[in-house]
């Protein structure tokens, strides 16, 4: 069971309207009409069409769209890498990235600096992903370990925590009992990270979401679960821009 960062999506076809913007298409089952979106990530332009919908239709909807296109493209905040003078958020505090020529501590985090030490500025992204990487690892298995103790008998043991950077969930439990979570959780406001924590945590007791798990995943939470769930929902995908 997990916690989604958004639905996994098909393959895409690509088409390109008559001004030059390119479009993915993705047909499903599920659709009634066509729908289109600008990625918050990516900025990718993606229509979501019925199955049955011709192609001269998608394209006419596409063209008559551009515009409209062009705006969200246009107004999209973009990707913020990894690189000295930008700032990203660490447990929900906002950090400015600086480069330190010098020996020390790889990453230190304090007084609203991430500083990155070392002769040479192009180590930066890797380092401060490095760091945020090892930090969620430490957070999120701390966390995890602490509220399997605090597991109802007959509950599977935590076999494990393994950390990734999956789009299409922030957390995941597995039947063998190992716990997997996206790095990006690190970035989060604690109370988010505690309260994916805690709804991985409770899979490992109950494999569904029943009224059973609800209970067991409130008790296992840290502050107010429905806030992190709607912290998540409103502001998660910003995450995936850092990087």
């Amino acid at each position: 069971m997990s916690i989604p960062c958004r639905p996994a999506a098909p393959a895409a076809a690509l088409i390109v309207t008559r001004t030059g913007v390119p479009v993915a298409v993705r047909r499903s089952r599920r659709a009634r009409r066509l729908t289109l979106r600008v990625d918050p990530v990516t900025a990718e332009a993606v229509i979501t069409v019925p199955p049955s919908a011709p192609s001269a239709q998608v394209r006419d909807f596409l063209d008559r769209h551009t515009g409209w296109i062009a705006e969200r493209q246009a107004a999209h905040p973009g990707r913020i890498p990894f690189v000295p003078g930008n700032s990203i958020p660490v447990e929900g505090v906002a950090y400015r990235i600086e480069h330190r020529p010098g020996r020390g501590r790889p990453v230190h985090c304090g007084d609203g600096v991430l500083a990155v030490t070392g002769p040479d500025p192009a180590c930066v992204p890797r380092r401060v992903h490095d760091h945020l990487r090892q930090r969620a690892r430490q957070r999120l298995t701390d966390l995890s370990r602490a509220k399997a103790a605090r597991l109802p008998a007959g509950a599977r043991p935590l076999t494990g925590v393994t950390i990734k950077d999956t789009r299409s969930r922030w957390g995941s439990c597995s039947t063998t009992g190992r716990l997997s979570y996206s790095w990006r959780l690190i970035m989060a406001p604690p109370p988010v990270i505690d309260y994916v924590a805690a709804h991985e945590v409770a899979h490992l007791a109950e494999m569904n979401h029943g009224s059973r798990f609800w209970r067991l995943c409130a008790a296992l939470t840290e502050g107010d679960g429905e806030a992190s769930k709607t912290w998540l929902k409103r502001e998660g995908m910003s995450l995936h821009r850092f990087g």
